[in-house]
Formats: structure tokens, sequence, C-alpha cells
């Protein structure tokens, strides 16, 4: 959807923007640029350059280079906003609180590695895990940006064994094969934290491993069940998606990884339940005792109930930063309210909105939303997830 500055006349040539969009990469997008510093500017007025002015700046540099460069201020602001725009998440109540480190200086593996791992001590933040997200440089004309070809920052090995089955997380059975042929050596058990395998596009991916006392872990045990609570679970506190692609201003930033906290129902009633991921809903229901033989018994949602509330119960007995899916949900409503008085349009996504369990009883559920494209925004390509599932060339 257009914003009502961009009915104006606007400051780039229509030929400028022709020809800046035929056949060079990486070039920024003139159309793009102006929307976001009208944006810019028009919530953050006290600028000690006018919109005009930057505008000329930027032009120039467009029309010199094929890109420009965006001030600390416009970083932060953009990242904050992608946040704002990103339907698919619903705890954005606290955007504006996002941290914003800027990385773009960074230009080695060891670098970047370094700067990864104190993204992961900032938000980890002994426990009460607060937003961070680290913009590292972005794609330019002939200069490519570095990528991380994790999809989190913190994800478990997954190990294909001779009967078939799999050992840790089977989402990752790809990229664990990849990167042990790589070199990586691990225990082989059911949590194994992944290396991260940077990728600068000056050389050969490289691995670094994450260092463990960065990885903040929780025992995941129910308070009544003792059965569930020997299992031996456990999930890392940090949630930090990696490989989608920052978009501000026409500029793509293809590595900047980002964290909230977790909700628990993305631990209990995805990762760990998930017929492609940890697969545990018939283990606790025959630890519970209870009736699978038909569905009528609704033996998956009395073990997936339990389940969510161990995570929500570890999580909290650990100190460690969690929410739920209904205080969210009204949260997410303030949310809406908030932005409706500013006069802002917010992008939902209803079929992540909703939570994945109870979704009826939470007060997301019976409404509609907007659906719009906004920007700044993250966005996830082909080759991003392809890369993730360790096949770089997705077919």
């Amino acid at each position: 959807m257009k914003s009502e500055s961009l009915r104006r006349r606007s400051a780039f040539p229509p030929s400028h923007a022709r020809r800046l969009s035929s056949g060079t990469d990486a070039v920024a997008d003139p159309d793009e640029a102006e929307e976001f510093l009208r944006l810019f500017h028009g919530e953050n007025p006290d600028q000690p350059v006018s919109l005009l002015e930057r505008l000329h700046r930027v032009r120039t540099d467009i029309d010199t280079t094929g890109t420009y460069r965006h001030t600390h201020e416009e970083l932060t602001f953009g990242a904050r906003v992608a946040w704002r725009n990103a339907s698919r998440c619903i705890g954005r109540l606290y955007w504006n609180s996002l941290r914003v480190l800027d990385r773009r200086a960074d230009h080695t593996p060891a670098q970047i590695h370094q700067s990864l791992c104190e993204h992961l001590r900032l938000a980890t933040n002994s426990g009460r895990v607060r937003p961070v997200i680290s913009v590292f440089a972005p794609d330019a004309p002939g200069h490519p940006a570095p990528r991380v070809w994790n999809d989190q920052l913190i994800r478990y090995a997954g190990y294909r064994r001779d009967d078939g089955t799999v050992l840790g997380d089977p989402a990752y059975v790809g990229f664990t094969d990849l990167v042990r042929r790589m070199g990586w050596q691990a225990p082989e058990g059911p949590f194994d934290v992944l290396p991260l395998l940077i990728d600068t596009g000056q050389d050969k991916p490289q691995l670094f491993d994450l260092p463990r006392d960065l990885v903040l872990e929780v025992p995941i045990v129910h308070p009544h069940h003792r059965k569930i609570s020997d299992l031996g679970l456990r999930w890392h506190a940090v949630p930090a998606i990696s490989n989608m692609r920052l978009r501000i201003g026409g500029i793509d930033y293809p590595l900047a990884p980002f964290n909230g906290w977790y909700m628990g129902t993305e631990i209990g009633a995805r990762n760990l339940v998930d017929t492609d991921r940890y697969d545990l809903l018939p283990l606790i229901a025959d630890l519970l005792g209870l009736e699978t033989s038909g569905e009528h018994t609704l033996w998956r949602d009395r073990a997936l109930v339990e389940l969510n509330v161990a995570v929500l119960h570890s999580f909290r007995a650990a100190g460690v930063r969690i929410s739920d899916h209904h205080t969210e949900s009204r949260h997410f409503l303030t949310h809406l309210a908030r932005e409706e008085r500013q006069g802002r349009l917010v992008p939902t996504d209803w079929s992540w909105i909703v939570p994945p369990v109870s979704g009826g009883i939470t007060p997301v559920f019976h409404r509609y939303y907007d659906e719009a494209d906004q920007r700044p925004n993250f966005y996830l390509d082909e080759q991003a997830r392809a890369r993730a599932r360790g096949c770089p060339h997705p077919h």
C-alpha cells in the first residue's frame, strides 16, 4: 500500500529509477528510499538535516554509486519499524524497545562471529531476555553482504540413524550433515547446539562454535508429572532469527539477526511437537497413560496442554523470560489499538497471530485484520531457506 507521501511528486525522476533498476545487482530502489526518508522525518521531525537536503544527498549517492548509506538514526528507526510491520509477529507491542546494534563495519568471519556472540550475551541478559537486532553490512553493487546460513543463531543438530529414525531435531538433519562434512564434531545427543556457518562472499563459508556459556538452556520439567521431567528435555532461551533479509529504504541487509523472547507455544506446541521436529506428543501421551485408541479421546490435546504447562513452568522456575499465549494475545490487541490511534495500519497474518493452542479462546481469534506488505520489513527468500537446510542451491 502506498503512503500518502508517495502520492506527491517523487524526488527521483522516473527515467533515473528505470535506469538504476535495469541490469545492476543490489542497486538501491530510489522510490523506496524516498518513501522511507519521508516516513523517518515524519515520525522524527527534529533532524539536523532537512528532508529535502537528505533526499538530495541520497539521490546523488544512488546516481553515483547505485546505493546510499543509512545514518545510525535511520538504521535504528528502520529496524524498529520493520518489526512494527512484521505481519506474522504477535509480540509487536514492544517494537520501539528494540536495541539496534550497528555492525556494518564488520567484514571478516571472525569479526562477525564475535559480534554474533555479543548479540547473544546482550539478548540473553542473564535470563531477562531483551529484544536485540544486529545489522551487518548491506548488499551493494559489486559488494555482496555477509550471511549466516543458520536460520537461527541457536539450533539443535539432527542425526539420521541407520534404522531411519533421527536423534535430535529432524528439521536440521541436512544442515547437520553439511557441517559434519566440513569437519564439525559433536557427541551426538538430542540437543547438540549447531555451529554458525558464516559466509562473507569473499571466501569459503567458515564454521564457528558458539561458546557454551553464551547458550542459556532451560531443563523442561513438569510441576506434577515426574515422568515428563525424567525425559531430559531442554530448550534454549533466545530465539534469534538469523536468515531473514531486513529491507530498509530500498536497501537489503541479508544478515540482521534479531530476537524477542519466546512465547511458550513456540516451544511446547511447535518445536517439540511438530511431526517434522521432535514429535513428542505420542511419547507424552504414553507417559501420562492417556487412551490413544482414537481421536475422540482428545489425547493429543491433553498431552499438548501438559507439555506447554511444563515449558512455562520450567522457564519461570529458571528465571528465564517467557510469555504465555493468552497474555501475548491481549498485548497484541493493545498494540493494535495504539497503532490505530496513531493512524497507522497494522499488517497482520491471522494464521500466524492466532496461537496454536486454544486459539478460539484468545481475543485475537474473533476479528479480521489488514493484510499489507509495508516496508521496512523482514523477508525470507528461497535461497536463504535452502541454506538453512544445508542445501545452498534450491531446486
